[in-house]
């Protein structure tokens, strides 16, 4: 079935062309632009720091906010064309083949993920083994921030059960089980985001702590703040997923975006686990 055909039998359209670059079969530019918009935030984030410091006087304050706000459309609208081609036109032409290419290309993705957080995680323990952290603000959060923070892992955790569970109700058939662990776990990431933001404002605001403040708050910030973004981009996946849902698109035999979404989601929530492990729990921890 052709683009064409499919615009025409079902009102539903591709963002990008299928023959693209032409002679090399179906193939899509989208990840090319998701993966420009992605840069843009390691970009951004760079200029926002070397905005602070005055030796960089040719780089504003707001370059750097400007060019991560302007990454993150690029970067959504590559998701969307994205998805859109790998999942979205596979149900209006009823095909069912690609899942298994699609789940080990998740896979392979996951496998990519390793590698950006293992060179955070690199950096912390390279300082956290140097002369330097004797002189590094740590700070473990304790009272109120120290509950949130065990709340927020909680409901991370809780998240995976209830996508897992969600995912097994659409493999029996049983779709309202589905369809309502499915809002479940997006309500939950949803309030993990939000409770990953107010600790930010506490940490920034009252408790002093800021990503420019020193070795120890830049890896903390640096690597929360890259799970925070990648648990923002989970909820905007399963969003889609849960407006598919609800549109009728699954099945038990069409379940491939499901599936994959739930590997992410699950990666996520085990990076957060280390990160607990390692940021908070290990951060006055001597050696």
């Amino acid at each position: 079935m052709t683009v064409t055909d499919d615009s025409e039998d079902h009102g539903h359209h591709l963002p990008a062309v299928e023959d693209w670059p032409k002679g090399f079969g179906e193939a899509s530019w989208w990840p090319f632009i998701t993966a420009v918009g992605a840069a843009g935030f390691y970009i951004g984030a760079a200029l926002y720091v070397l905005g602070q410091n005055e030796t960089f006087g040719f780089v504003t304050p707001m370059v750097g906010p400007a060019v991560f706000v302007g990454s993150l459309f690029v970067f959504l609208a590559g998701l969307y064309g994205w998805v859109y081609h790998a999942f979205v036109k596979h149900f209006w032409s009823r095909d069912t083949t690609g899942g298994k290419a699609l789940r080990w290309g998740m896979i392979l993705f996951l496998g990519t993920e390793v590698a950006t957080f293992g060179a955070g995680f690199t950096y912390y323990f390279f300082i956290r083994a140097g002369s330097q952290w004797s002189q590094a603000l740590t700070h473990v959060p304790d009272g109120f921030l120290g509950a949130l923070v065990l709340a927020n892992t909680a409901i991370l955790v809780v998240s995976s059960f209830t996508l897992h569970f969600a995912h097994v109700a659409l493999r029996k058939g049983n779709r309202s089980r589905f369809l309502g662990l499915l809002v479940a776990t997006l309500v939950l990431g949803v309030v993990f985001i939000a409770g990953q933001v107010y600790e930010y404002y506490e940490f920034i605001v009252h408790e002093g702590l800021s990503p420019t403040g020193g070795v120890f708050e830049s890896a903390f910030f640096g690597l929360t703040g890259l799970h925070g973004l990648h648990v923002t981009l989970g909820a905007v996946l399963l969003a889609i997923v849960t407006v598919r849902a609800f549109k009728g698109q699954y099945s038990h035999e069409r379940d491939v975006s499901v599936a994959t979404v739930s590997m992410y989601w699950h990666f996520v929530d085990a990076v957060w686990i280390f990160l607990v492990v390692v940021l908070y729990a290990g951060a006055e921890v001597s050696f």
